[in-house]
């Protein structure tokens, strides 16, 4: 069993396993240790990873890629419309508000949402590893931004799911950077915590975190973001910049071509390569559009010019994280930058100009994410022994919770986890009801969230129930926000307390003054009391004398825009079946390259190597299938299926088998003639120390061995190589074992005298 770490990027992803020296990163089909985040579909197959990259050009309207940022998200959503129109495929809005990716595949249009095309990008990273690993991978820990919504990671563990993985934690990036920046930091000072600020500049985004280390303890203190700022907004600022030259210069617009777009936007990509490294870089792409070669030129100073407005956004999350942490910039002691998109210098000016001290890289800028995932994997595997490391997140948003559309909270703005709790965290309602009730999640400040993100999560229905005693009903709520961020209802108790009437008021006064109830809703229905555990005993301390009882409740979860679990039943056949069709493709074209170069290799091979060993009939006739076979190959044959391949093969080795034979067996035969030879002089040369009686028995044998083979060698010679042969090399091989055999039982007798005597025919 292997555990594995997953940092699903906008743009590449990358796969780490820990392995019994450390932890390492997988490599692909390709040996690179990054995998292109792109889904394409060809005419008759999917094409993943790598693949899905390099067909991309070909198939430009069915490549998927960028699929992070549609993720759980709703289709009229002004960012998701924005994101939307540098796509090249086709898209609609679902029954649920949702996005569609609408594709023409198998010559029919399939629909797919996001979440769909992440489970197809989860499960090749699964084959890829297991490829690597050679075992099964199932447990898993996933890299996820740290503004993703509840929805959103719900999502994610819905496309593991379907893929066949089991997360053990969703992870935010800079958690999982920090982790493996922090699990191995042995220079700690001990005066009190090392405060590190973590940023993270990625393709489509900006995260920052500040973590607070200690000795075997890491906590993050804040996270801030910026959604929409990452590498690629640079490579638009590029991208602008020569288009716009490219429409005056050379009078083409590029916007009008989805081929050509694509291929700037990598020219531009590769240039802020360039320009991360010299002060200019030239800019030259062939035929980009109407079979014009363009050719662009800029300087570093007027890149930085261009994206100034960029420069200054970085430091907004940083400032914010800042903020919320406590924590001014003096008391910071390193920067870490990581990410795909934080090589470029001016960025590092600007985090130095901020934090007043210079960024530092001590770890693996693109491997960093998923390295820390599979530490943390690790370490919730029951696998592995890592050493002791608590890692304490926090998620980034309030939550609150109402029920009736009245608040449940602990204080006066309705939150019940606040910005910065840490997960997991569990809290206890205890409400007087009396019958089934509904309880609603939701984000109390829209302002912490990416702009058009619903503060909406999810409505848990708790009963149906029905209390004997309505004015002494209790529930219990034990509300949980996991380990994957995730608001659930973990379980739902209806205690019922039958109390003597002469304490019931007092019961009553000290279960509502008493320090654990933090908060009070009085409505015209019921009263709802928040507490952290909950009491059992009265004012004094003394138990009450009650007689309770206690029933659990059921309870149904409704997500807002998740998927129903028919859905995913519905979803996991759908990708089961398009795996299947995807091996099926495979195999088959596999078997139709195995046909085509075995017509190229033994046409070759039959006015060469075999040419002595085939008859003219041979010749003529195996001539004749070869160049049907080529000729069906590029015509009939051009989408036939894999069995009609494998046929045409094996009719094809029927009529060259015999010559291959032939050919094969001649240089057999000269190497089981020459061990004949050695065996029969070995023993000859070994019945020196023997009596006189075996010596002459071995040599006769030898004599005999000899003899056949001169006579039957003699044979052969005399005949054709294009007739099967008089004398196999099995034959040759046959007498060898046989002459070993009888050497063997006389060496045998002569060093045991009192032994059995056997004659020849009984032992032989």
């Amino acid at each position: 069993m292997s555990v594995v770490g997953f940092d699903i990027g906008n743009e590449n992803c990358v796969i780490s396993a820990v392995k019994q020296r450390g932890v390492d990163v997988l490599l692909n089909d390709e040996s690179k240790r990054e995998t292109p985040a792109v889904v394409c579909f060809g005419e008759k197959q999917r094409f993943l990873g790598s693949a899905g990259a390099a067909s991309a050009m070909m198939h430009p309207k069915t490549m998927v890629s960028q699929v992070k940022r549609l993720i759980g998200r709703k289709f009229k959503d002004p960012d998701v419309q924005n994101e939307l129109r540098l796509l090249p495929f086709e898209t609609s809005e679902g029954q649920d508000g949702g996005i569609l990716i609408q594709l023409k595949y198998l010559g029919e249009t399939h629909r797919f949402t996001p979440l769909q095309i992440m489970a197809m990008l989860f499960a090749h990273l699964k084959y890829i590893a297991e490829a690597n690993l050679g075992v099964s991978v199932l447990d898993c820990v996933i890299g996820i931004p740290s503004y993703f919504t509840d929805l959103q990671r719900r999502a994610y563990l819905d496309a593991a799911a379907i893929a066949g993985l089991k997360p053990l934690r969703l992870m935010h990036d800079c958690t999982a950077t920090a982790l493996g920046y922090g699990i191995y930091k042995t220079d700690l000072s001990n005066a009190g915590p090392t405060y590190v600020a973590f940023v993270d500049i990625g393709h489509c985004d900006t995260q920052v975190s500040i973590v607070s280390f200690e000795a075997g303890h890491m906590r993050i203190l804040s996270h801030a973001f910026d959604c929409s700022l990452g590498g690629r907004n640079f490579d638009e600022i590029l991208f602008s910049h020569f288009a716009a030259h490219f429409k005056e210069q050379y009078n083409i617009d590029v916007y009008s071509n989805v081929r050509a777009c694509i291929r700037l936007r990598a020219a531009c990509e590769k240039l802020k390569k360039v320009l991360s490294a010299n002060a200019e870089a030239p800019l030259n792409i062939e035929c980009l559009m109407d079979e014009k070669d363009v050719k662009g030129f800029i300087r570093r100073e007027e890149f930085e010019k261009l994206a100034s407005q960029l420069l200054e956004r970085i430091n907004i999350p940083c400032i914010k994280a800042l903020a919320d942490a406590g924590l001014t910039v003096e008391k910071i002691h390193a920067v870490e930058l990581v990410g795909s998109g934080s090589r470029i210098p001016a960025i590092t000016r600007q985090l130095a100009s901020l934090f007043r001290r210079e960024p530092g890289r001590t770890i693996n800028a693109s491997e960093c994410v998923a390295r820390g995932c599979a530490l943390q994997c690790a370490m919730l595997s029951p696998v592995f022994r890592v050493r002791d490391y608590e890692v304490q997140d926090c998620i980034p948003f309030s939550i609150g919770f109402s029920s009736n559309e009245s608040p449940i909270s602990q204080g006066s703005d309705g939150v019940l986890f606040p910005r910065g709790q840490p997960i997991p965290s569990v809290k206890v309602l205890q409400l007087q009801r009396s019958s089934l009730f509904h309880l609603e999640a939701f984000y109390v400040n829209p302002n912490e969230l990416p702009s058009g993100v619903s503060s909406k999560i999810c409505c848990f229905t708790i009963g149906p129930f029905q209390s004997s005693h309505i004015e002494r009903a209790r529930v219990k709520v034990k509300v949980q926000l996991n380990l994957h961020g995730i608001v659930t209802v973990e379980s739902a108790i209806l205690i019922e307390e039958h109390v003597d009437d002469s304490i019931t008021r007092e019961d009553t006064h000290s279960e509502m003054s008493t320090k654990e109830a933090q908060h009070v809703t009085n409505s015209s229905e019921d009263s709802t009391t928040v507490r952290s555990k909950p009491s059992h005993a009265s004012a004094d301390g003394r138990p009450n004398d009650k007689a309770t009882r206690r029933l659990e409740i059921p309870i149904c979860e409704n997500i807002y825009g998740a998927m129903t679990k028919a859905e995913l039943i519905e979803a996991q056949d759908k990708e089961l079946k398009l795996a299947q069709h995807d091996r099926t493709m495979e195999q088959t074209k596999e078997r139709k390259n195995a046909l085509e170069s075995y017509v190229y290799e033994m046409r070759n091979k039959l006015f060469n190597s075999y040419r002595s060993f085939a008859s003219d009939e041979e010749k003529e006739g195996i001539s004749k299938s070869l160049q049907e076979t080529e000729e069906w190959l590029y015509e009939d044959g051009e989408d036939e299926t894999e069995g009609a391949y494998t046929s045409k093969l094996e009719d094809l080795k029927k009529l060259v088998d015999p010559v291959e034979s032939r050919y094969k067996d001649e240089e057999a035969r000269a190497q089981a003639s020459s061990d004949l030879l050695k065996c029969i002089v070995d023993y000859r040369m070994s019945t020196k120390a023997l009596p006189n009686e075996d010596r002459e028995l071995i040599i006769n044998e030898c004599n005999k061995a000899e003899e056949w083979l001169r006579e039957k060698t003699q044979q052969q010679d005399s005949l054709p190589k294009n007739i099967d042969p008089l004398l196999w090399s099995s034959a040759i091989k046959s007498r060898t074992e046989d002459l070993n055999m009888k050497y063997k039982h006389i060496t045998h007798k002569a060093s045991h005298p009192d032994s059995e005597n056997k004659g020849w025919d009984q032992e032989v």
